[in-house]
């Protein structure tokens, strides 16, 4: 999960229901700024939300990408059914195909961001000409580290035998373990993270849980896909091993983005290093799709 260090909106950015084939998300939709160069679809983490992103959204819009971050099914403020089953991989990478596709900007580049990157990457295997290219932020193709498998599985065992409230008060006292002593939270920030845990579905929760323990190393997978990808983390990232990250990385040929200082939310704390990062990568997808385009057949 990210934590939002500001609710506030950035400038031209939009609010509202996206609706699909699929049903209404909720999400935030930032206009760039000057000469558009492209769009970008953000999926957040387990436990997250499309406010992961608020920092980021302005300095990608600074760099001339409309950023459009989205609240999966069940999801905060997105509905979602009750049943564990409407969120098994292939429906919530059916969601994002049909996210992108009503944007109405052709190939879009997607980034998933923790349990976002595994959606992102089942996605672009279903509908790989919906996108023009993948980052996998803070997310690997291979498993979590065993500490964060071990606290999913609580998180679930919990959410089964206890109400939400009283699982809440528990994650929160687990966050605050190892934080500075006299620092808290800003009372919006505690109160938005408390609303977004009530409104998320147990269901989304029990369910994404699942796919995070059960997800098979996708290395394989990630390197035949017909599209540049790029996997991106911090120096101090901590859910995914910094090493299988960077192993995978080589492996599959992806663009590599290591950000120094960062944990497993650059997109928080790092937002303008990480978004200049990006952007230097998204043009360099485009500057050889217009070498491919000027060859020719």
């Amino acid at each position: 999960m990210s934590k939002p260090r500001s609710l506030a909106l950035p400038p031209r950015t939009r609010a509202y229901r996206l609706e699909t084939t699929r049903g209404g998300f909720a999400v935030l939709d930032t206009a760039p700024t000057g000469e558009t160069r492209g769009t970008v679809l953000l999926l957040p983490g387990y436990t997250g939300s499309k406010e992961d992103f608020l920092a980021l959204l302005g300095p990608l819009g600074e760099h001339g990408y409309r950023a459009v971050a989205v609240d999966g099914r069940g999801q905060h403020e997105t509905p979602g059914p009750r049943g564990r089953h409407a969120y098994s991989r292939r429906a919530l990478a059916l969601d994002v195909v049909a996210q992108a596709a009503v944007l109405g900007d052709g190939p879009v580049h997607l980034l998933g961001h923790s349990f976002g990157g595994l959606v992102a990457r089942a996605a672009a295997e279903i509908a790989p000409g919906a996108f023009r290219s993948l980052t996998l932020l803070s997310s690997g193709p291979g498993r979590v580290a065993r500490p964060q498998r071990i606290r999913v599985r609580m998180l679930r065992g919990a959410l089964a035998v206890l109400s939400k409230e009283r699982v809440w008060l528990a994650t929160r006292w687990l966050d605050s373990r190892g934080e500075q002593p006299g620092i808290t939270d800003p009372p919006e920030i505690v109160g938005f993270l408390r609303r977004r845990w009530m409104r998320t579905r147990i269901a989304q929760l029990s369910g994404a849980g699942r796919l995070l323990l059960r997800d098979p190393d996708g290395t394989a997978r990630l390197a035949a896909l017909p599209m540049p990808v790029h996997i991106a983390y911090g120096a101090e990232e901590m859910v995914w091993p910094v090493h299988g990250l960077a192993a995978a990385a080589a492996s599959t040929g992806a663009h590599h983005t290591v950000v120094a200082g960062a944990g497993h939310s650059p997109n928080v704390s790092h937002p303008e290093e990480l978004a200049a990062r990006l952007a230097a990568f998204w043009q360099h997808v485009e500057a050889g799709a217009g070498a491919d385009r000027a060859s020719g057949p």
